[in-house]
């Protein structure tokens, strides 16, 4: 169905080829997911198949890719729609209509499809990816979990042969995930559809594959095998498949429950050791990592430019008032028109805790983040943000406690190059001349000055704009989905350096579906449902009795409350 003929791609100005003498065949019917580190090249290639990449991104390709004998040199990407559907990693630049049931049946009018047709489609969408109680909502006010699902649902409509998709999970609660997987796995098994699929968050997906193409370095050619085979050779990979070279288990396992049919021996071993679990520490005492961070001045910058300027020469901001609290809620209610977005909620964050705020698509974690900032006015009860009411308070005065690492990254970003960015963080900080840089280095490795932004991959940008506030490092940090489109070692360097941070004392609150990254980083789980908490407490009580907050290392080793694999390998290390 899809075959790369020695297909290579450079993009102008690039000092090496993106892609470099790709040959590869994806047979039809079957789901082929597509892995390697951020930054080698996996949007690119899912771009030569729906024709963006060279017709929308420019740059050079060379070689042929052809989708059902079609070629995407000579075939432009509305030439290929009715073919090829595609869902890229930014779901806000797939709209074209203002609610969700227009955007439904957008593709299938362009293809000019019978009325009776598209509303049947629609309908059934809408069931399929559970839509039916959104159908109405304009576009602009779901979460962005809820945008990912109107961004796949409206390529689905128009029953695409052939489905490219970017990240299609990364801004999907657990359970809406299994959903969208189900429903792409009964494409491909029922009606056929090819599926070429480019995900980070491995344990979510591998088991679904019939296939894996491993990037494994940018400008190296891709291997194409069994799932188990390239997991075996993977420098990226889930937590199962971690747990299983640990273990020594072969071969090793993709699913949770292959994992716990081998991991009796596993847990006699550990039956007598207890996990260490993670606790707040006092500032300036850690155990955590060394990382270049800066010196602490004031807070933060960029195009959320209310929230976001400030002047270089103001102080740093004081310690937290209120008891060393760096934030506290109290009863806070949000509606936005017709919706109730938060119903008395309290909560306070302490200096140098780590909360991880989850919950379903729509919940209220962001609503919640932007009251923490002043972006969101309460409609009742109250948010003191360092002693201050952030709503009420000038902006300048405000990004001197707080900052806040939006689900965009591009809101952050406005600098033609990468040194630029770095070189205004720092001005704005009031940093020494390097901080930033020194933190993209951190976060990026590899990345050289001149790259514009729009250049880097969803991943790389996110980090950018993470590195762009952290070189203020606000005492009270926000972080809105942070590792959506990070590979693992990326959220292994940025587990790092927030670390640092708490230990520190700068209080973390970060709102994720990222199981994994919540077991590794939060000492306490917030779980949201209908603007409402329903649990608050020690990450382990919490997520350790979810099905589906659990992150697999606590389903394969349960009832022991192990949550990641580097906790299982140092009880193994210090209990021999």
């Amino acid at each position: 169905m899809i075959r790369f003929d020695d297909v290579s791609v450079r993009y102008d100005g690039a000092g090496r080829p993106t892609l470099s003498g790709v040959d590869l065949t994806v047979p039809e019917g079957e789901l082929v997911l597509l892995v390697g580190p951020s930054g080698v090249g996996k949007s690119t290639l899912l771009g030569a198949v729906s024709g963006l990449v060279p017709h929308f991104t420019g740059g050079r390709l060379t070689g042929r890719v052809t989708v059902d004998g079609r070629d995407t040199r000579t075939h432009k990407p509305r030439e290929l729609a009715d073919l090829v559907g595609t869902v890229g990693q930014d779901p806000l630049a797939h709209f074209v209509t203002d609610t969700v049931e227009d955007e439904l049946a957008y593709g299938m009018e362009s293809l000019g499809l019978a009325p009776d047709v598209m509303r049947r489609r629609v309908e059934e969408t809408l069931d399929l990816l559970g839509l039916a109680g959104l159908r109405d909502r304009p576009i602009a006010t779901l979460s962005g979990g809820q945008q990912q699902r109107v961004a796949i649902g409206s390529v689905l409509t128009p029953h695409p042969r052939v489905l490219v998709l970017d990240e299609p999970t990364s801004a999907l609660d657990p359970a809406a995930a299994e959903e969208v997987l189900a429903v792409l796995q009964r494409l491909v098994h029922d009606l056929g559809t090819t599926v070429l699929m480019a995900e980070h968050r491995l344990e979510r997906v591998v088991q679904y594959a019939d296939q894996v193409v491993l990037l494994p370095a940018p400008g190296a050619a891709p291997v194409m095998g069994t799932p188990a085979e390239m997991m075996a050779r993977s420098p990226v990979h889930p937590p199962v498949v971690a747990l299983g070279r640990l273990a020594g288990w072969e071969p090793l396992p993709l699913t949770v429950r292959d994992a716990r049919r081998r991991a009796g021996g596993l847990r006699d071993r550990l039956a007598d050791l207890a996990p260490r679990r993670p606790a707040p520490e006092a500032p300036g005492r850690s155990g955590a990592p060394a990382t270049a961070l800066p010196p602490r001045p004031a807070p933060s910058r960029g195009p959320l430019a209310r929230l976001f300027r400030r002047a270089p020469q103001e102080a740093p901001a004081p310690a937290p008032a209120h008891g060393g609290a760096a934030a506290r809620v109290e009863r806070l209610g949000v509606r936005r028109g017709r919706v109730e977005a938060l119903r008395r909620v309290s909560l306070t964050v302490g200096a140098g805790e780590t909360v991880a705020l989850m919950g379903r698509n729509g919940a209220g974690k962001s609503t919640l983040l932007g009251a923490l900032v002043g972006m969101v006015e309460p409609t009742s009860g109250t948010v003191l943000t360092g002693g201050l009411p952030p709503h009420r308070t000038p902006p300048r005065e405000m990004v001197r406690r707080v900052g806040l690492v939006p689900q965009e990254p591009r809101d952050l970003l406005y600098a033609d190059t990468v040194a630029a960015e770095c070189a205004a963080a720092d001005a704005d900080a009031g940093a020494e001349p390097g901080s930033c840089r020194a933190l993209v280095s951190e976060l990026l490795p590899g990345v050289a000055d001149g790259t514009h932004p729009r250049d880097l991959s969803e991943g790389q940008r996110l980090a950018l704009a993470l590195a762009l506030v952290l070189t203020a490092r606000p005492p009270l940090l926000l972080l809105d989905e942070p590792t959506r489109g990070l590979d693992y070692a990326a959220k292994a360097r940025l587990v790092g350096v927030l670390r640092a941070l708490a230990a520190e004392g700068h209080a973390i609150v970060l709102a994720t579906h990222d199981v994994e990254l919540a077991a590794e980083l939060a000492h306490r789980v917030v779980i949201l449902a209908d603007g409402e908490v329903v649990a608050d407490g020690p990450t382990a009580d919490v997520v350790v009795s979810s099905p589906a907050f659990a992150p697999q290392t606590a389903k394969i080793l349960a009832p022991q409350e192990w949550l990641t694999v580097p906790q299982v390998r140092a009880a193994l290390e210090g209990g021999a």
